[in-house]
Formats: C-alpha cells, structure tokens, sequence
C-alpha cells in the first residue's frame, strides 16, 4: 500500500485528501478555512494572506491524518494545485511583501487595458494564445497594478509568484529566486509565457509598457516545467508543522481547475466545466490546436503533458447562486430543491451571468448582470432556474467559440465541487448543450493533486494508469429530446442578447420581452 497526499486550495479554504493507490480509496479528506478580505469602498478587492494559507494547510493536514488513522510519516508524496491568477510579490529571501491579490482581485483593469493595446498595436504573438486580450484578473497587470500603488516597496521587490509556486517554494524550504520551481500551466496562461516563443514576451515590449517593467523578466527566473516534474523535496520544518516526513517528493503544482480535470478522468476530446465560486473551463487539443479569439489561453502541457491545454471559464457561477440565496434569506440547496417541474424559460426570466464580469468570450470586466422579464410573481426560485439556464447557455457560447478555431470534443464533463450536489443543473446543462455531461460520481477536488503526488512517487508510469486507479467513475445526464427545440430558440435569444449587450451587435430589442413573456404563459411554438 502507498499513500498519498494532495491539496486543493479555493477561494476561502484549503481540502487535503489521503488516498490509498492500490485500491484508489480516499481514506480521508478534511477542510480549513482562511479570510479572503473584500472592500466595502473597493468592490474589486480580493486579498488572502500567504500565512493564513499555510496555517490552514497545516489544520487541515493534520485533520485528514487524523480522519484516516495513519502515521503522517507513512504518505509518499504530496501535491497541490492552487487558484490563479493569485499573485504575491516578495523580496530576496522570498518573503512577502504584501498580501495575494488572489484570481477574483479586478483591480488591474486599466493594466491590463494597457498591456492589451500595446501587444496588439505591436503584433505581440503571445496575446494571440491568450485569446487576443490580456485580462485583468493576470499576472503581469496585477504586478504592475501592485508597483504603481506600493512605490515605498519597489526597490525591495525580488520576484512575483504565483500562489502555487510559492506553495512548493516554502514547503521544499527554496530561498533563491533563480532555484523557484515555475508552473507551465501558471505562467504559461496567466503570464504569457510560451516555449515557442522563448518564454516570457520579451523585455523591451514590457518596458515600453511600462518602465516600472524595467528588469521585470528577471524577477521571473526560476525553473519552469510541468507537473510530471520535482519542485523539490518536503523541508524539515514543514515536515514538522504537518506532521509529514521530510525528503518526500513534491511536484511543480499548478491550477485547481486544471487538476481538476485530470482528478476527473479528462481525455483528448474532452471539455470539463470546473463549477465551483466561478467555473473554468478546461479543454484538451492536439498539436493543432491554434489560438481562438476570446478563450483565454491555449498551451502546451498546461494540463497533460503531449497535449494543449485550453482555458476558458465564467468569473461567478456559485457566487451568483449563494447570492440570490442570500438576498431570499434561503440557501441554494433550498431554492434548487423547488425546480423539479420547470421547463425550458418557463419562468419568462433571462438572466446574463455578468454579475462579477465576464471572462470569456467578452473579457470585460465592466460588466453587471442583467435579468430580464420580471413580473410581480417571480420568486428567488424562478431567479434560481433562470442563472442556471444562463450559466449553461453562456457556456454553450464558449464551447460554440472553441469550435470555431477547429476544436472537436466528444463529451462534457461536469466537475468540481457543484455538479454533485445540484442533479437539476447537470439536466439542464446536457438540455442546453445538446450532448451528454458526464459527472464524477465524488468529487474530484484533490484527486488530480493526488493523481500527481502518485507519479512523484513513482507509483504509476503514466498519467492514464493514475487516472484509471483513483479517479472516480461517472454518471451521465443525457439531453430530453422534448427539450432541444425550447432551448435551440433560448439560446438564439441569449446569444443576441449577449453579444449585443457585450459588443453592441444589432438586435431587436422590441421582440426580447414578449417572446420571454410568451415562454412564461407557455405559448411560445416549441
């Protein structure tokens, strides 16, 4: 028997999970939560400290060795993946110099504004693989974000790292900005950073964005690679802290939505919609795979090595249930468990998820979300049904837009911590996109970690041999015929009201409110 260990940080807490790789059992999986501070005078701050993550890792570790009854000593190996963009800048012994701006940080708008209109005026391929905008929500607007308002703290700035380099870093004890272990999968979709084009975009280009750039590419040394490779070794006083043995081996990390979809069973042909506090989108290519207007980054061994790894997603997805929960004085559970019996836009509502921006195809940032076709009798439920409909559609938009640039998927996935709990969702997500979802039958949130940590400790020979011992199996939601002319007209009608209220496309304004009123009384032809 080898045990193994993996950890999945999210937006408010940290999941260890124990699992056995000879019978793939998870032996145990404990929780830890940490602050994320929010701004009442700021709505576009979001800040986590690098301390509170670490003593949270530590409850939530000795918490699962607990849970499982085992001698910490006895794990193999461990792993973790973190959210992203979630920058931290720090010094030369690689101390913090202020807080994360974590991924849902929006602070950087007007960075990355610029970063985008000098790449395009100049032709900087780099942002063509990003989708043809640089997003507010990445690493190289953030940092710059964080030198325009810290100028006290610039001469003392060594290096920027993203939250799961900066884990393996402090756990392996590194202290040397040139020894850092570099995440392809971080750096690769959040900092442009590309083999094909020798790594970062280059420096003069940065500089011309900004000299406070000046030099900036250097603070970003390290030794990049993929997962399948070492960061480095548990140190002595992290072994201590977590109660592990030191000298087991931990893996270059990367993104939890990534692992997430590897936890989950991912193949060439796939796309995965992560759905947890916002959902990212995961899609694996072949050597093909070109850039695509919009979809927020194509990039080789991102997710499996050999393969393109493509990322999309939507900025809120279960922050946007919790809160049309929260303002019905209810819970989400408590709302979805009213929607049996709903049908396609019978509530008359549309609703346009931009409540916390959008990040794919649109990449704005100065969105809000829209409900349309209000009457005195809806209720939270009706809200419910309507932002469920209007995350599927929205991701039928993305998964249309993937095709476009010559990308062919024979299945969806429905991973991370929602689809488990929330069955009238996965209905209406294969509804919408006319194809089956397949949806883990636990959650896969720590498997991929655990998935890693086994092939750092030279468990499996490969990736699909790791998958096929400890992810788990699926169950499918097929899409009800009886549905697909309703939801065909719904997403006409979402897709104009999305790209006009986005792009300013034309449409007919005049004909939206009946036509949702006409679905309401259930007059609409079918």
């Amino acid at each position: 028997m080898t045990i193994i260990a993996g950890a999945d940080f999210g937006t408010l807490s940290v999941r260890v999970t124990i699992m056995d790789t000879r019978t793939g059992a998870t032996l145990a999986s404990a929780s830890a939560e940490y602050p994320l501070e929010r701004s009442q005078t700021n709505p576009l701050l979001a800040r986590q400290s690098h301390a509170d993550h670490m003593e949270a890792l530590t409850r939530a570790m000795r918490a699962a060795v607990a849970e499982a009854g085992i001698d910490g000593t006895q794990i193999a190996a461990f792993a973790a993946d973190t959210t992203g963009s979630s920058v931290i800048v720090v010094d030369e012994n690689l101390e913090p110099l202020d807080d994360y701006y974590l991924w849902c940080d929006h602070r950087a708008h007007a960075e990355a504004a610029e970063i985008t209109e000098h790449a395009r005026r100049e032709g900087l391929e780099a942002l063509d693989w990003c989708g043809g905008v640089y997003s507010h929500e990445w690493g190289y607007a953030k940092l710059l974000h964080f030198l325009r308002h810290n100028p006290g703290k610039r001469d003392r700035v060594a290096a920027a790292l993203e939250h799961c380099d900066m884990l393996a870093a402090t756990l392996c004890g590194i202290k040397s900005v040139a020894d850092l272990p570099r995440s392809v999968c971080a750096m690769g979709h959040k900092w442009m950073w590309g083999a094909r084009w020798g790594g970062p975009p280059p420096q003069d280009f940065l500089s011309r964005v900004d000299p406070l750039f000046d030099g900036v590419n250097a603070k970003l040394d390290g030794r990049y690679g993929t997962s399948l490779e070492l960061a480095g070794h548990l140190g002595l006083e992290w072994a201590e802290r977590l109660g592990l043995a030191a000298g087991i081996p931990i893996p270059i990390g990367a993104f939890d939505a990534h692992w997430d979809a590897v936890g989950s069973g991912c193949r060439e042909g796939d796309v995965v919609n992560v759905i947890g506090t916002s959902t990212c989108i995961i899609a694996l290519g072949d050597d093909e795979t070109k850039p695509v207007a919009g979809i927020c980054g194509a990039v080789p061994g991102s997710v499996i090595p050999g393969l393109v790894g493509i990322e999309a997603g939507q900025s809120a997805t279960g922050d946007i249930f919790e809160a049309i929960a929260r303002r019905a004085g209810s819970d989400v559970a408590s709302l979805c468990g009213k929607l049996d019996g709903y049908g396609p836009g019978s509530t008359g509502l549309m609703r346009l998820t931009w409540d916390n921006g959008d990040r794919t195809v649109l990449v704005r940032s100065d969105l809000g979300g829209v409900t349309l076709g209000w009457d005195l009798s809806h209720t939270a439920a009706d809200e419910m049904h309507a932002a469920i409909e209007g995350m599927a559609m929205h991701t039928r938009i993305i998964i249309d837009r993937m095709g476009e640039g010559g990308l062919s998927f024979r299945r969806v996935v429905n991973a991370g911590g929602i689809p488990q709990k929330n069955a009238i969702l996965n209905q209406i997500y294969a509804d919408v996109l006319g194809c089956e979802v397949h949806v883990p039958s636990r959650s896969p949130v720590g498997v991929g970690a655990c998935i890693f940590a086994s092939l750092a400790a030279g468990v499996f020979g490969s990736i699909t041999e790791a998958q096929a011992a400890l992810s788990p199996p699926s169950r499918v939601y097929r899409p009800r015929a009886e549905t697909a002319g309703a939801y065909q007209e719904l997403y006409g009608l979402f897709r104009s009201l999305y790209f006009g209220f986005g792009e300013g496309r034309p449409l007919a304004l005049h004909e939206v409110l009946p036509k949702l009123r006409a679905f309401r009384l259930g007059s609409s032809v079918h």
